[in-house]
């Protein structure tokens, strides 16, 4: 049991203490680079699986009687 007690201080300490909280600024920084490439990543794959369902279309149009 003391080891878990142990555990949990160590775990408390090392949050309150030892961990370096970003400031709001940079939190409000990273939020919006992580939205941004989402929405370039979100747009890219939507090009290609429109552009792929065109050739798709395509190619199956070929053997279509």
């Amino acid at each position: 049991m003391k080891k878990i007690e142990a555990y949990f201080k160590d775990s408390y300490r090392e949050l309150t203490e030892k961990v370096t909280w970003p400031t709001w600024e940079q939190l409000q920084q990273s939020t919006m680079i992580v939205l941004v490439a989402t929405l370039l990543i979100t747009g890219i794959v939507w090009v290609m699986d429109f552009a792929s369902s065109g050739v798709l279309q395509f190619v199956y149009s070929l053997f279509k009687q």
